[in-house]
């Protein structure tokens, strides 16, 4: 345990040093630089940039694919069948799960021990559990670059299950070429309770459990909301019944995820909507470039104490403050004092 922290910054070294190295060691699919990749990624060292900028022109080609719905839907277990499914195609998976994080430790609650079991010993599934972090939306701060780091690696489709909060969960369309929102029978107020948030965003719908009762019903408001307010982009999302336990529903699961993606090559949406996600993503990117450059550049140690006293005093106006550390931060004049 202690010196695993070690082992990862001198790979972090390495990878610096040498990106191309290390980026070609992840196109052939070296499954330990994998990895180690990712941990970079996730833990935002210095070396990831590089890494990422290396990766990307190798990325794109993969299905990404989002899960969500509320707890207990059964998301795993359907990101476990779809996986099967694709294997059997012969298709290769990487798969983000999304787990809340440990108040103790902070990384996954569930993590990969559990997922990983099923798939033991095969390649051709890779398997990675990230902790949110106190990131809001379902998904982690760092899930889209993970998701092109899997996806450079040669992985025919990457499968992200996240986190399921419940109706803020909404991340997940800006990422996912395909969005499924999961349901269940018996959960209250099934569709009531959520189409305030998710939703609205569904490519696809699954009823998972639906040989519980009450599958109709919530089949029967899916419906009625979609007569209410139809998609401007002309698409119906489709319904699809699951008992994801036994594997039932998975292989029309796998049909309608494909007449989706054929619709979105066939109308030339797929690009405009690769375009405002990635409007989206860049204003995120560039929000946390500036913080982090505020934070490095332009704020000392103690200096944001000192500034949050002094705005409860009424001695300082956060918003000239917030102006003069931006300005600061771009070459400008120093952030009163």
């Amino acid at each position: 345990m202690g010196g695993a922290p070690s082992r990862i910054v001198s790979l972090a070294d390495a990878a610096q040093a040498d990106v191309s190295n290390w980026t070609g060691r992840i196109l052939a699919g070296d499954v330990r630089a994998l990895s180690r990749a990712i941990s970079l990624v996730e833990d935002r060292h210095d070396a990831a940039v590089p890494l990422l900028r290396a990766l990307f022109p190798h990325s794109g080609r993969a299905a990404v694919i989002g899960l969500t719905g509320a707890p207990g839907a059964g998301k795993s277990t359907l990101v476990d069948q779809l996986a099967r499914e694709y294997r059997r195609r012969e298709k290769s998976v990487g798969i983000i799960a999304v787990d809340p994080t440990s108040p103790f430790s902070g990384g996954a609650i569930l993590g990969d021990r559990i997922r990983m079991l099923a798939h033991h010993g095969d390649a051709g599934i890779y398997i990675r559990s990230m902790a949110t972090r106190g990131a809001l939306g379902g998904l982690a701060a760092t899930t889209a670059d993970v998701a092109t780091v899997l996806d450079a690696s040669g992985r025919d489709v990457v499968l992200i299950e996240t986190v399921g909060v419940g109706q803020d969960e909404i991340e997940i369309v800006r990422l996912a070429e395909v969005t499924i929102v999961i349901l269940v029978p018996g959960m209250g107020d099934d569709v009531q309770t959520i189409k305030a948030g998710i939703m609205e965003i569904a490519d696809i719908f699954v009823i998972n459990k639906s040989d519980r009762e009450g599958a109709e019903r919530v089949e029967r408001e899916i419906r009625a909301m979609q007569s209410i307010s139809p998609r401007r982009d002309g698409w119906s999302p489709p319904i699809v019944k699951t008992i994801a336990t036994d594997g039932e529903g998975i292989a029309e699961l796998g049909a309608a995820i494909a007449n989706y993606q054929a619709f979105l090559k066939g109308s030339n949406l797929g690009l405009q909507k690769k375009i405002e996600s990635w409007r989206e993503r860049l204003i995120v990117m560039l929000r946390e470039a500036l913080l982090e450059r505020a934070l490095r550049h332009s704020l000392n140690n103690g200096d944001l104490s000192r500034y949050a006293v002094q705005i409860a005093e009424h001695k300082l106006d956060p918003y000239t403050l917030v102006d003069g550390i931006a300005e600061r931060s771009l070459g400008g004049t120093m952030p009163p004092k």
